[in-house]
């Protein structure tokens, strides 16, 4: 008995010897990683300017003639169109000093119709010596004056009439209106034009921001670039409002100011959006976003494959004999779900994209292709993510 418990013994030691080298021999498996080749493409640097939004005519409406303020004929805050009636000053005092006028004028135009009249008798009487050439002399000077007083009369009526219409006020162009400044009934002019509302042309309308120096150098000189290459259009611009939405009418970058503010140290730069809806009033702040410049071949990977440490980065590479390379990157801008790769990549690298966590320098790894998109992530990584 005891002899066949020992063989016993014996056989089942045997087994687990030859399973333990067995497994030793066939050594560990490699795991699967997800890899996708590196991205080269040119790229273009978008550039962001935080501004404001103007009217691309802002007309100040003030009152030219003394009077009260008879009427208000808008409602605040609308659109109006030129030549559209917004006020109506008393014309009463106005109407009358135009009578008053004309009626000076008719008296001096009397005058210098006699005084004409008189040079005409004493001009035969004086060629035939019958008054004195200082009577003629004098008959001419009182013309010449009456001449004076019809001009200086034909002069205040026309100021008159000037004043009267300015009673009136119409709108100079189409835009929105403001809330007026005065009600009716105050008077307006009194010593100086009155402010009373501000018209905004804002189809077009303008957006203002400012760029520091090394933006616009940088800006400058690829757009220069481009346009010597015949690229096309360099200046189409986006703006993003207030509440995170993009504007549905791209916009032109028109002109950047002449000069630095030497305050902020920022040229002022001008974009002209279209606002056929007029959604966009005067005032309304957001920022602008444009290609200031293009990447040429510009290295592109996914934003995932990429690890970062205390501010260092650094990706996964798989060499052609499936081990694992880790290296040190340095990065540029993110462009949509792509991370653009100025230093540590280059042209035909495989870069693992998924199953970073559990690898190591030198490691050997089974790599499958993916795209180098994030639509094409397989499902399997997207159920690893969960």
């Amino acid at each position: 008995m005891t002899r066949i418990i020992a063989l016993t013994l014996v056989g089942m030691l045997a087994t687990v010897l030859t399973a333990c080298s067995g497994e030793e021999s066939a050594g560990p498996v490699a795991p699967e990683v997800y890899v996708a080749e590196v991205v080269q493409q040119d790229v273009p640097i978008y550039m962001e300017v935080v501004g404001q939004t103007r009217g691309s005519q802002d007309v100040d409406i003030r009152a030219r003639v003394e009077g009260f303020l008879d009427t208000i004929d808008f409602s605040e805050g609308s659109f109006v169109h030129e030549g559209d009636l917004l006020y109506e000053i008393d014309p009463k005092p106005l109407e009358a000093a135009l009578a008053q006028a004309k009626g000076i004028l008719a008296t001096s135009q009397a005058r210098l119709d006699q005084a004409t009249i008189t040079v005409n008798r004493m001009k035969p009487l004086a060629e035939q010596q019958a008054v004195s050439l200082q009577e003629l002399d004098n008959a001419l000077a009182n013309q010449h004056a009456a001449k004076a007083e019809v001009d200086a009369g034909q002069a205040a009526v026309d100021k008159a009439e000037l004043d009267l219409g300015y009673a009136t006020i119409k709108s100079p162009i189409d835009g929105i209106v403001g809330i007026t400044e005065v009600k009716a009934g105050n008077l307006v002019g009194s010593g100086e034009s009155t402010l009373l509302t501000t018209v905004s042309k804002v189809d077009p309308i303008l957006f203002r921001g400012g760029i520091s120096e090394s933006d616009y150098l940088r800006m400058s000189r690829d757009f220069a670039k481009r346009k010597d290459s015949r690229e096309g259009d360099t200046t189409t611009v986006h703006l993003v409002l207030a509440d995170g939405s993009e504007f549905n009418h791209t916009g032109t970058l028109e002109a950047v100011e002449r000069a630095v503010d030497p305050t902020t140290g920022t040229l002022s730069m001008q974009v002209s959006f279209p606002n056929p809806e007029r959604l966009l009033r005067p005032g309304q702040y957001g920022r602008v976003r444009f290609a200031s410049e293009i990447k040429r071949d510009a290295i592109l990977v996914l934003q995932r494959a990429v690890q970062e440490l205390q501010d260092q980065f650094s990706v996964a590479v798989v060499g052609p004999d499936n081990k694992v390379s880790i290296r040190s990157v340095k990065v540029g801008p993110r462009i949509d779900d792509l991370w653009l790769i100025e230093e540590g990549l280059k042209p035909g690298d495989r870069v693992i994209v998924e199953g970073l966590q559990r690898l190591r320098d030198g490691m050997s790894v089974n790599p499958v292709p993916v795209s180098m998109s994030s639509a094409d992530k397989p499902a399997a990584a997207e159920e690893e993510e969960k």
